[in-house]
């Protein structure tokens, strides 16, 4: 069960008509061909993985390595994909669509008649774990994208993505590897641009962090030294989602008081919190009103009381069928991409019917170049990756 996020570099262009309209049909075919052979669980688990969601982008014939793999592919997989045929609902989305996804779940967990306790959960997991990618792991990148997918069990993954100026970085979330939240959520993570400097919550390492937070805020804004009528002042430089302070100011002033990004609404939203005694860090980062730069603020508070360091590593880490929109590896061959529809269209619909040797062949045709690949590449001492 593998999550993980992936860096690509920002592209320009889109997808032109003929190729998406291909490459809605063709990854209709393959996740109907994947659920018919594994069930609608299976899906959830691969899309999870960062290896295959890129491979299966390259299989329809997009840029192998842009940041347009994401929105487009997934956006593919929202037109193709069918409750009645898959048993798999796509919500979310690019820009102020992805805003929309708690509607979109609700909407599409009707057709399933999935209970309202089930429904809470999905809009929860929707709601966490763009909260967490964006304010817990604090990589510089700005979410922009969400997709959530799910099926008629309540099993969900997503894929979403984030930007900064020159590339996106994708994360990558499936239930079933999901133990918290905000601990360790991804099991593996490929990049090719490690950050120097990330502000991780969700390391191990920064466990006693958080719950120095958590009983920060549950003593009060007293504790923190935060008082309804006081600006909060730290005479150190500001401190951005990917850089620790590089000058140090000393003030005349001998009390040292809380960040300065905890302004007039972060004291609401804590006071809020400090009422609520939220009894864990999860239940605290779920609160509205608690950002980034406040959560952010929290934790260097925790640890300038607590000495609770939280972790400062990326947790990235360094890590062709039908052609390329932009001629990468090749042109896109259309008759060659046509004919790949029709085959898996035909043998998934022959399957059904009790044909099953077209499709029988094209799993062997799967088993035989698997062999020789391996074959090959242990004649020449070298690894599968």
């Amino acid at each position: 069960m593998k999550t993980g996020t992936a860096n690509l570099p920002l592209h320009s262009g889109s997808a032109p008509p003929w190729l998406f309209k291909r490459m809605r049909l063709l990854a209709g075919e393959i996740v109907e061909a994947l659920v018919y052979e594994h069930g609608p669980e299976e899906f959830l688990r691969r899309i999870s993985d960062p290896y295959w969601f890129q491979a299966f982008s390259c299989v329809l014939g997009f840029d192998w390595h842009s940041s347009g793999t994401t929105t487009v592919t997934t956006g593919a997989l929202k037109m193709a994909l069918s409750l009645q045929r898959q048993r798999i609902a796509v919500a979310g989305g690019k820009g102020k669509t992805s805003s929309k996804t708690p509607s979109d779940i609700q909407m599409l967990s009707d057709a399933f008649s999935l209970s309202p306790e089930k429904v809470n959960g999905l809009i929860k997991a929707s709601r966490m774990s763009a909260k967490v990618d964006n304010a817990l792991v604090q990589d510089g990148y700005q979410l922009y994208h969400h997709a959530f997918f799910f099926t008629e069990k309540g099993d969900w993954a997503v894929v979403q993505q984030g930007m900064n100026e020159s590339y996106a970085r994708r994360y990558h979330w499936l239930s079933d590897g999901v133990m918290s939240f905000v601990e360790e959520p991804h099991s593996a993570i490929c990049t090719q641009r490690q950050e120097p400097i990330v502000l991780d919550l969700t390391a191990a390492q920064s466990r006693e962090n958080r719950q120095a937070t958590l009983d920060l805020v549950k003593d009060g804004l007293i504790h923190i030294g935060l008082r309804p009528a006081q600006r909060s002042l730290l005479d150190f430089g500001e401190v951005g989602p990917c850089a620790l302070p590089t000058e140090l100011s000393m003030t005349r002033r001998h009390k040292l008081l809380a960040h300065l990004d905890i302004d007039e609404t972060g004291r609401k939203a804590l006071q809020m919190a400090y009422e609520l005694q939220p009894s864990s860090y999860e239940e605290l980062v779920a609160l509205q009103g608690l950002g980034p730069r406040r959560i952010r603020a929290l934790s260097l508070i925790s640890e300038l009381i607590y000495e609770a360091s939280p972790s400062w590593r990326d947790p990235a880490k360094f890590s062709l069928a039908h052609g390329g929109k932009d001629g990468t590896p090749f042109p896109v061959d259309r008759d060659t991409y046509d004919r790949s529809i029709i085959t898996l269209r035909d043998a998934i619909e022959g399957a059904r019917l009790g044909k099953k040797e077209k499709y029988s062949a094209i799993k062997r045709l799967a088993r035989i170049c698997d062999d020789q690949f391996a074959e090959k590449q242990s004649k020449k001492g070298g690894h599968r990756s």
